[in-house]
């Protein structure tokens, strides 16, 4: 009988389930292909072996044969009768590894790919996840899964460029991991400690007092806080870089959050205190948003002026703008995505428009 013993390139050799050294030391004859990886190990565990490019087609007595880690075990296809073991299998994830490994190799092979810089990419970063999100509101899904993994790259491109740095700044794709891992079980103690919660809503207030708490003890151990600094605001750590709308979402879900009177959306004539903080010193954009509150960032600038001309007769568009959107967060309703869905309407409607005109006229 012929057992086809396959196994992982991304599991260290020699590292097999117990079934498959079962078989292993059971055989009458164990053949591999020369320089497979498991070969040491298999003299180490003293188990004899023969080296041959494939399988006997019709062995008498118990065979293993050993195809490289990774290659198709059912090509060529397997003889009538033969045995398909797994002796070693990949953990969810385990498949990074190779998008690790050819960033690697792009970096070092492709001149286009070694020329890039964290600041070239930064377009890239917003280009991928407007994509991803097409896919996703036209329901495409072999489209999210592709355009998905274009914005995977992202990080592990520019974890890639960081690790060449020598100047004590660098880091690696497994930093910017632990990193995140570590962030998203401090801020889930009802998951990893011993924290208990009513519900999603507890969750966030949570999330947004374990975030504060962090940022204080960051301040405290970097020195910051020192004389004529702005006091901690709940409106730390949203990114002013992002799209206007989705912006003004954002801040308004941090305010409620906090507390702060629903009123103020409506952008009384009155104006703020002197000390207020302006949008310039909440612009961290290195801090994971609470659940639910990931918004997505753009290259457009802050505009100071955004609340349009202020002389007599002349619309304010900006508030009335940024009363729409409370109107919709009262609503239950995402601003964004409802001024997106009705921007493809209207593309929609255009083409049509197109379509029905005469030939001659379009």
């Amino acid at each position: 009988m012929l057992i086809v013993l396959a196994t992982s390139p991304r599991v260290a050799p020699g590292l097999l389930s117990w079934p498959a050294w079962e078989a292993l030391r059971s055989a009458a004859v164990v053949v591999a292909p020369s320089g497979h990886p498991a070969l040491p190990a298999l003299r180490e565990a003293g188990i004899a072996y023969r080296i041959a490019d494939e399988p006997p087609p019709d062995p008498d007595a118990a065979v293993v044969w050993l195809p490289m880690p990774g290659a198709d075990p059912t090509h060529p296809a397997l003889p009538l009768g033969a045995q398909l073991l797994q002796g070693s299998a990949d953990l969810p994830g385990a498949h990074f590894i190779d998008l690790v490994a050819t960033m690697d190799r792009l970096r070092v092979q492709c001149p286009w790919d070694a020329r890039q810089t964290h600041a070239s990419l930064a377009p890239h970063l917003l280009e991928e996840s407007y994509e991803a999100v097409e896919a996703l509101e036209a329901g495409d899904q072999r489209a999210l899964r592709e355009e998905l993994g274009d914005v995977l790259m992202q990080p592990v491109f520019h974890a890639r460029i960081a690790a060449e740095r020598d100047d004590g700044t660098g880091y690696t794709i497994d930093d910017v991991a632990d990193g995140i891992a570590a962030k998203l079980v401090r801020r889930h103690p009802h998951v990893f400690g011993d924290v208990t919660v009513s519900g999603a809503d507890e969750v966030t207030q949570n999330w947004d007092e374990i975030k504060k708490r962090e940022k204080a003890d960051q301040a405290e151990r970097s020195g910051v806080p020192a004389a004529g600094q702005p006091a901690p605001s709940a409106l730390d750590g949203v990114p002013f870089g992002q799209p206007a709308l989705a912006l003004a979402a954002a801040l308004q879900r941090r305010a409620a959050r906090a507390g702060v009177p629903e009123e103020l959306a409506a952008l009384p004539d009155a104006e703020p205190p002197d000390d207020a903080a302006g949008p310039d010193d909440a612009d961290g954009r290195d801090e994971a948003e609470a659940p639910g509150d990931a918004e997505a960032p753009d290259d457009a600038e802050g505009r100071d002026d955004a609340d349009g001309p202020d002389d007599a007769g002349s619309p304010d568009i900006g508030r009335e703008l940024f009363r729409l959107v409370a109107q919709a967060r009262a609503l239950g309703l995402d601003p964004e995505a409802e001024l997106r869905a009705a921007a493809r309407r209207y593309g929609d409607l255009v083409r049509a428009w197109e379509r029905s005109r005469p030939p001659a006229d379009r």
